[in-house]
């Protein structure tokens, strides 16, 4: 059994769409949740989200709307977005971060169309899984919270969603393919061209201002 850590923030549609795609994975591989703010991520890593470049941000939610489209996954997005996810990754966690809770909340958002601050949905969410909004404030949760944004940071996580496997990351919806070669031991990752892809030396460096 190959220990997988996958990495999410129930901000990314990304996250969801993967969310609902890991039950395609090896049945040898062992998931363990783990919700982490991106946020920490961007700002560790010196970087901003696809949402705040305002020509990405329209090709990432159409992207989006056409994967669900192509894979069958009901999609309807929040409100507006970004959006506060703190109160859903400690609910998570509060809750044992099981696949079941995942889905859920993942569903809550991006097929439900809802958001933490809608209140008669939120209390409805919190009334289904006999959650408190106290779960919410432990100290427990938020540490735990923390020390997922500290590993995925010293696992190279550096976007939502990653799965770690092996010490090795694969990062984004499109390499759910990737990964499964990886947990079948497929050949490929033996090959010369994997290898040169490993050792490309950097070139030109663009200038920041």
């Amino acid at each position: 059994m190959q220990q997988l850590d996958w990495y999410f923030d129930f901000i990314s549609p990304f996250s969801c769409l993967q969310a609902e795609r890991l039950h395609t994975l090896s049945t040898d591989a062992d998931i363990r949740f783990k919700p982490i703010l991106f946020a920490g991520l961007l700002n560790h890593w010196g970087n901003i989200g696809p949402a705040e470049i305002p020509v990405k941000r329209t090709w990432t939610f159409e992207h989006c709307a056409w994967l669900a489209h192509q894979h069958g996954i009901p999609m309807k997005p929040p409100a507006h977005h970004p959006f506060n996810p703190l109160p859903l990754l400690r609910l998570c966690l509060a809750l044992g971060a099981t696949q079941d809770v995942v889905l859920r909340l993942f569903r809550y958002v991006w097929r439900d169309g809802h958001l933490p601050t809608d209140a008669e949905p939120w209390h409805a969410l919190l009334q289904e899984l006999h959650a408190t909004p106290e779960m919410l404030e432990s100290p427990n949760v938020k540490q735990q919270l923390r020390a997922n944004g500290e590993q995925a940071i010293a696992a190279n996580v550096f976007g939502v969603p990653t799965a770690v496997v092996g010490g090795r990351t694969f990062w984004g919806l499109d390499a759910t393919d990737m990964l499964q070669a990886w947990l079948r031991n497929d050949p490929f990752f033996q090959s010369d061209l994997f290898k040169q892809a490993q050792q490309l030396p950097q070139g030109l460096q663009r200038e920041r201002k």
